[in-house]
């Protein structure tokens, strides 16, 4: 026993001589002398030059931070001054990484375990040039070549040692990105605060709040600035960030602060960035604005329409690490599209084979004008108001605007949007509107889009394939029961009646545009109406120029009841023919025959009336309307017509129209069905 005690004590007491020598050879030795040794070994496992310029020492001190025992266990602390590391051979840039001096703390025991463990690392004046070029070719990727199968063997086998890194801490730096790939040319410079912002100061509460249990926020420590291009467009930024980065401890919050522009449009962002080592989560809040929504494609790839001048303000969390790819969550904002509301909750999936962007989306209070640009029918002025040039052909009506539909192909998306009620004036009873937004590999469907019209509903099917060229669009269309009162909320002789519009189309055309997919339709559209009026000032208050001159001529200036209205239009390579097209007024039935070209944009049309009876109207000849929709040109013919035309009632029509408009009569009011004995007597003309 008493050996066995000597023994230990000797063991005991040639461990303790052991530390003591490296300690003190530690403490004497001159690490300088090992510099060519480092440089050399660096530069080859890299294969770029590496160099440590000045001083290189190595000295032991405790942790007082740590708790327990740990903090007596005394630790090598290496530092080292005037430390570059050289660029890539292709780089334009001098160098890739340099310090003017880093301290790094070693874990001794740690190594036991084959585990390199440096609990903090402090960096000062760091300065980087990080570059990509357009083939993918990075500097920060290193590329050690090899002539020895052995040697390649041996790099590709897993290392038993691993690396862990606690906090890196840093002041004062610059770094350049020139990012061909991404076309990013950003100059960022690091400077310290004066004295820390607490985090709540700038943030509040709402954002990054956490349990008891997780690390709080640190204080703001450095500001930031950048400036430079980001995909075409000019980029300036500012803002605040932490002063120890913790890669070990993912719980711990690293504090950002962002206010950036790029071109028309600025984000400011405020949150926390947690598991930075593995850019794990993102948890901020976004305020979003610019001049157009359209303007975030260069910016971020997600397609989104052309719109006026937005601003928003929510909650952007990031799931960095999801299986599925990257995922952001803009939660909870409320903000505004023009003069339209907006609140909702988006996410968007970085995924394959494309992203995706999901959710709900409402507005209480949505102005028409701002609907507009969506299908490129907002007006010069509109355009010119958002800064948008006008394309539109002076001579032209129908949008020739062309669909981007090449964006429509690098995502896809799933949203639901309620406009709860929709403003545009008393001369639009557009109520409400309802649509479910599905974009897949290209093609592009609102199933349905629904809107409260005049005390009815228009429910419509649209689909746009952009995978062909020129693209291919379908729409669906059902009207029913407008209440022409509230159709025509300003005219006064409209308020006494309890007449109803019904409609049903189904028209598809190819082409790019409004005015090109029109100029290609196929398909029929059908409309029926009972128990209105017409007259020179209703035609005014429509803004239908060759309707008031019509009307003047078969009624003059009286207002004049219509019993019913009927039409039933067939389209053919966007030539729109009427085979009926009738109005049934209280002194005559008059008929519309002929055509109209929406490829040309054409008129010839035929108006011919039949007075009832003996009434004596104000009209004894037919009238025409030919030229433009732009310049159309409304005559009398000077002779009798020939009458053209199967949709004629005098000369007869066919019993298959007049059935399909049958299915459109549903009086209201419980009057008298009007336009049933009109349809019936179609279909028996000689």
């Amino acid at each position: 026993m008493k050996r066995f005690r000597i023994a230990l004590y000797a063991v005991a007491g040639l461990l303790v001589f052991l530390l003591l020598v490296l300690v003190i050879f530690m403490a004497v030795f001159n690490w300088n002398l090992l510099k060519p040794t480092i440089n050399e070994q660096v530069s080859e496992t890299l294969g770029r030059p590496f160099a440590i310029e000045g001083n290189l020492d190595v000295h032991w001190a405790r942790d007082h931070e740590a708790e327990g025992w740990r903090r007596w266990v005394p630790h090598p602390t290496a530092s080292a001054e005037s430390i570059t590391l050289g660029n890539a051979d292709w780089g334009k840039a001098p160098y890739f990484v340099r310090l003017e001096r880093v301290e790094l703390e070693l874990s001794p025991l740690a190594l036991l375990g084959k585990r390199i463990a440096i609990p903090r690392i402090q960096l000062t004046g760091p300065s980087a040039h990080i570059e990509r070029l357009a083939d993918g070719r990075a500097n920060w990727t290193f590329e050690k070549l090899t002539t020895d199968t052995n040697d390649a063997e041996k790099e590709k086998a897993p290392s038993a040692w691993t690396l862990d890194i606690g906090t890196i801490g840093f002041d004062k730096g610059a770094v350049t990105v020139a990012d061909e790939a991404q076309r990013v040319d950003v100059a960022l410079n690091v400077t310290p605060l004066g004295k820390p912002i607490p985090y709540n100061e700038i943030v509040g509460g709402a954002v990054g709040k956490r349990n008891d249990e997780a690390a709080a926020p640190q204080d703001y420590a450095f500001a930031w600035d950048a400036k430079g291009r980001y995909r075409g467009q000019a980029l300036s930024g500012e803002g605040k960030i932490g002063g120890l980065l913790a890669l070990q401890d993912a719980a711990i919050p690293f504090p950002v602060q962002v206010d950036l522009r790029a071109g028309n449009t600025r984000a400011v962002v405020e949150g926390t960035l947690t598991d930075p080592r593995n850019l794990g989560a993102l948890d901020l809040r976004l305020r979003l604005s610019g001049d157009s929504l359209g303007n975030l494609y260069p910016l971020t790839g997600v397609t989104l329409p052309d719109t006026g001048a937005y601003a928003t303000d929510g909650r952007l969390r990031a799931e960095l690490q999801n299986a599925e790819g990257p995922t952001f969550r803009y939660e909870g904002f409320n903000g505004r599209i023009g003069g339209s509301d907006i609140h909702g909750d988006l996410a968007f999936i970085s995924g394959e084979p494309r992203a995706k962007l999901t959710g709900d989306l409402t507005s209480n209070q949505l102005l028409f004008a701002d609907l507009a640009p969506l299908i490129g029918a907002d007006s010069s002025e509109e355009k010119k108001a958002r800064g948008v040039e006008d394309k539109q052909p002076s001579e032209r009506v129908l949008p020739t605007e062309e669909f981007k539909t090449d964006r429509w192909r690098d995502m896809d998306a799933d949203v639901r949007f309620t406009g709860k009620r929709i403003e545009h004036g008393e001369t639009l009873p557009i109520s409400d509107l309802s649509t479910h937004v599905v974009l897949e590999n290209g093609v592009l469907s609102l199933q349905p889009l629904s809107l409260g019209v005049a005390g009815g509903r228009l429910d419509t099917q649209i689909r746009l394939d952009g995978q062909r060229s020129p693209l291919s669009g379908q729409v669906t269309l059902k009207a029913r029961s407008f209440k022409l009162k509230q159709l025509f909320p300003t005219v006064e002789t409209m308020q006494n009646s309890l007449g109803e519009l019904n409609g049903d189309a189904d028209i598809r055309g190819t082409g790019n545009s409004v005015a090109a997919l029109l100029g290609t339709a196929n398909g029929d559209l059908r409309l029926l109406m009972n128990d209105g009026t017409v007259s020179r000032s209703l035609m005014e208050i429509a803004g239908l120029n060759v309707g008031n001159y019509l009307v003047g001529r078969l009624f003059g200036d009286d207002e004049v009841q219509i019993n019913c209205a009927v039409s039933d239009i067939n389209f053919k390579d966007g030539l729109a023919t009427p085979r009926v097209f009738v109005l049934d007024t209280e002194n005559a039935v008059i008929n519309i025959a002929g055509s109209v070209n929406l490829k040309t944009e054409g008129l010839d049309l035929d108006v011919v009336p039949r007075s009832k009876g003996l009434r004596i109207i104000s009209l004894r000849s037919p009238l025409y309307v030919d030229g433009t929709f732009k310049n159309p040109s409304p005559g009398v013919h000077a002779g009798p017509l020939a009458l053209r035309g199967a949709g004629l009632v005098v000369l007869g029509a066919t019993v298959g129209p007049a059935a399909g408009l049958l299915a459109l009569i549903a009086p209201s009011g419980g009057q008298a069905d009007q336009c049933g004995p009109l349809l019936e007597q179609v279909k028996k003309a000689p």
